[in-house]
């Protein structure tokens, strides 16, 4: 449905491929715009999980003047949900102008009512409370810090014994490579998600990723006498750099593959102009968040805001949430071969 305001001529509209490019500008200048919001991620997640996506934008005297990229997700198991946006960190409208963002989130809750749908979702840093709209802002939080091209200045940086894990790691020897090698990403990923007791993404996902955002998109594999040990997709935005999905094996803890892993990232992030190491989103008082603290990061509570359905509540899907213990218990005992068999059909609808 089209929302038309007769003074300013703003309309919203669904994205098509026409108006990709136009998309993709938005958010390479819009400040609060991320990796997240680019054009990209909907044919990704189509393809990949076969999801219903609602990308749509604003629209004043033909510029796009705001943007909102909706993924709705739904499955017995895990309900039914518009999530802004779904598998990313960052997500919910961005507008230039306060006339496109309310427009936005209007269009965004009449899609709420016209999909059925049991929640609607804004993964946003900064949001504030509104009436109809509950705050979500205690479980997870994102790290993210000034680089310099400096790589001496970033070693000085990490505090003093992370920097000594980084330094055995240095002299353990490790090589690494960079590309798109998913078949390696996935096999060392998996066996790291499978060990927490998660659900590994199908590989095809990884290589859509690589395919969609190209070279704004690498992966890097550390290696331990040419056997992967560690492994992350990291990707690039504006003066940005963001490793997204990244692990290791048991090798990695004992080698320090996982150190040499996002040092690594950090040096190639920094010649390439990078400023700001974004080491991504983590869940409060968890092993990921307390391995980024060790790198001298600092939390920054990531507030995701919620608009319910009839009867509904906000989601708890989560390993933290007890009601997923056993499961999660269960799963680490899994065979690899079979975590990696069975995972991806799970974890297409935790988005």
């Amino acid at each position: 449905m089209n929302h038309i305001a007769a003074k300013s001529q703003l309309v919203i509209k669904p994205l098509t491929d026409a108006d990709r490019p136009r998309w993709d500008a938005f958010v390479l200048e819009h400040p609060d715009a991320t990796f997240c919001h680019r054009a990209g991620w909907r044919r990704v997640i189509e393809r990949a999980f076969g999801h219903r996506t609602h990308y749509a934008f604003a629209e004043r005297n033909g510029e796009i003047t705001g943007i909102v990229p909706l993924t709705e997700t739904k499955s017995r198991l895990f309900g039914h949900a518009l999530v802004s946006n779904a598998f990313c960190v960052y997500g919910g409208p961005v507008a230039s102008d306060d006339e496109s963002l309310t427009a936005l989130t209007d269009h965004a809750a009449e899609m709420l009512q016209k999909t059925g749908a049991e929640h609607l979702e804004f993964r946003t840093v900064n949001a504030e409370p509104s009436p109809g709209w509950l705050l979500k802002d205690s479980l997870y939080v994102t790290f993210r810090r000034d680089i310099s091209p400096d790589h001496e200045k970033n070693l000085n940086a990490v505090p003093r014994k992370q920097r000594a894990e980084i330094r055995k790691g240095i002299a353990n020897n490790l090589t690494t490579r960079v590309g798109h090698d998913a078949r390696a990403l996935h096999r060392v990923y998996g066996e790291s998600v499978r060990n927490l007791g998660t659900p590994v993404f199908p590989r095809r996902y990884f290589e859509l990723l690589c395919e969609e955002f190209g070279e704004d998109a690498e992966i890097l594999v550390v290696e331990d006498s040419g056997t992967p040990v560690s492994a992350v997709l990291s990707f690039y935005f504006r003066d940005e750099v963001l490793p997204y999905y990244g692990g290791g094996t048991v090798a990695a803890r004992e080698r320090r593959g996982n150190e040499i892993m996002y040092w690594e990232v950090m040096k190639r992030a920094a010649d390439r102009g990078c400023r700001i190491f974004d080491f991504g989103r983590s869940k409060v008082d968890t092993g990921a968040y307390n391995f980024k603290k060790y790198w001298g990061f600092t939390p920054t509570p990531l507030k995701y805001k919620f608009k319910l359905g009839v009867g509904d509540t906000i989601p708890d899907i989560n390993p933290l949430n007890p009601k997923y213990r056993l499961f999660i218990e269960a799963w680490k005992r899994l065979p690899l071969p079979v975590a990696n068999l069975v995972g991806p059909h799970l974890v297409r609808n935790l988005g």
